[in-house]
């Protein structure tokens, strides 16, 4: 197994000198996440890797032993959790690259939304620190039109996972409508959470009546939003519904996001992916030199830049349609905050130009230019994705007695969301990693 997990050794060569059982924060300024605040000039006391004490700067003595790092003018809050994320199974040669990426953007947790069963064995080698990586939650493999072929053997598909040990059941396209409810009750009589897309036969509304745990990228929600004459018939939505944007009646917007939230649903929009796809204002030649893209292979990147070309270059596209569709998402994300329904957040990484960990960031930026403020943009990625779990007694704040999963700040991201990325260290359930070991460590992966 250590074969397969050789990131360990490179990240806890990194590690060696900032490991201690005490770290102290001191003078810096405390952004909890579990209340709209700032509390400034505060010392944080981290002891084997929990959070042990907060007070003021100078009332609160720091340990003789403790690893002292200097917050002053800095912004301490909570590490981010990627809520759609895609990590490669243990024997892929990009493993060690995928949650490298993660650790040096501050990505504390991530939800693997395609899971595999070398996975489980992955899980529990971070959760024990062989592994330096980002707390992992995983699906098991995809429900889908190939891989379910009737309602019974879909249903015991669901025993099986849940058997398995995964944490959810990852929901995805082509399921046909009995098919689909057999694995929702089945997965509700379980208990096992089930999530992702919603199937064309199935329809937004049926997937939340089902209980449906998260809709990821508002899969579905353009489709309801056509009117009742609309025929689609010889044609197609494309990607999330892109090319049908026109066809869309907003009033139904409201109607919607009511239902979601009285449903419990919560959604993960992936905006930037979306918008990475479809927009027109998005340059392929801007995204193939965007600085992060340095640290992906050249023939992802290539992939990537082609499948933008083949979607921008499809008969149906319309580059005001597709404005139109970015700008009906944003409405509907308005809508969907104000109702009380959850928001996640998550990019869809790595996916088109969704570098792991810095896709987060741009994630970030598009939910607050959607109107939607850099707190709450903030909420969606630490204290609400602990609470999705039910682990916010656990981490997902900045707080006495939870898991120190930290990111230090060199500036305010609740003033500007931009902010979020300028990390001066990141803690990893109490493994401090300055500045300079997250640069080496994006050395090792950098074209």
């Amino acid at each position: 197994m250590r074969t397969h997990f050789c990131l360990s050794i490179a990240l806890l060569s990194f590690s060696v000198v900032s490991v201690a059982e005490t770290t102290a924060f001191v003078n810096v300024n405390v952004i909890p996440m579990s209340s709209e605040q700032v509390l400034e000039t505060r010392t944080v006391i981290v002891t084997d890797g929990v959070i042990a004490k907060i007070g003021k700067f100078g009332d609160t003595p720091v340990p003789g032993d403790a690893v002292v790092v200097d917050g002053t003018d800095r912004f301490l809050m909570p590490g981010l959790a990627e809520m759609h994320g895609h990590v490669p199974g243990a024997d892929a040669g990009s493993l060690d690259r995928v949650l490298a990426l993660y650790v040096a953007n501050g990505v504390t947790t991530v939800r693997g939304m395609l899971g595999q069963p070398s996975h489980l064995t992955l899980r529990s080698a971070i959760a024990s620190g062989e592994v330096l990586g980002p707390r992992l939650i995983t699906s098991g493999p995809s429900f889908n039109g190939r891989t379910v072929t009737s309602p019974a053997q879909g249903a015991q598909m669901v025993r099986d996972q849940q058997n398995a040990g995964y944490d959810f059941l990852k929901i995805h396209p082509g399921m046909t409508r009995e098919e689909f409810d057999s694995v929702a009750a089945t997965a509700n009589e379980l208990g096992i959470p089930f999530a992702g897309h919603v199937p064309e036969d199935v329809g937004v509304a049926r997937a939340l009546e089902a209980g449906i745990a998260t809709i990821d990228h508002l899969d579905g929600y353009m489709q309801f939003l056509l009117r009742p004459n609309d025929d689609l018939s010889g044609g197609v939505s494309g990607f999330f519904g892109v090319f049908i944007a026109d066809m869309a009646d907003e009033t139904k917007i409201e109607t919607i996001a009511a239902a979601t939230a009285r449903s419990g649903t919560w959604n993960v929009p992936t905006e930037s992916l979306f918008a990475h796809v479809t927009s027109p204002s998005l340059l392929v030649s801007d995204m193939v030199n965007w600085p992060e893209m340095k640290y992906m292979d050249a023939a992802t990147v290539s992939r990537w830049q082609s499948a933008k070309e083949d979607l921008l270059g499809d008969s149906n596209y319309d580059p005001d349609t597709a404005r139109r569709a970015i700008l009906i998402r944003q409405k509907l994300l308005r809508a969907l905050h104000a109702s009380g329904a959850g928001l996640l957040l998550g990019s869809d990484s790595p996916q088109i130009f969704n570098v792991p960990g810095f896709a987060l960031h741009r994630e970030l930026g598009f939910i607050v230019d959607a109107g939607i403020r850099p707190y709450d943009a903030l909420k969606s990625g630490t204290v609400s994705p602990a609470r999705f779990f039910g682990h916010d007694n656990e981490y997902g704040a900045v707080e006495e007695g939870l898991v120190a999963d930290l990111i230090l700040l060199d500036a305010n991201p609740m003033t500007d969301i931009d902010n979020s990325r300028r990390i001066h260290g990141v803690m990893l359930r109490g493994r401090w990693l300055p500045r300079s070991e997250l640069d080496a460590l994006l050395a090792r992966f950098e074209r």
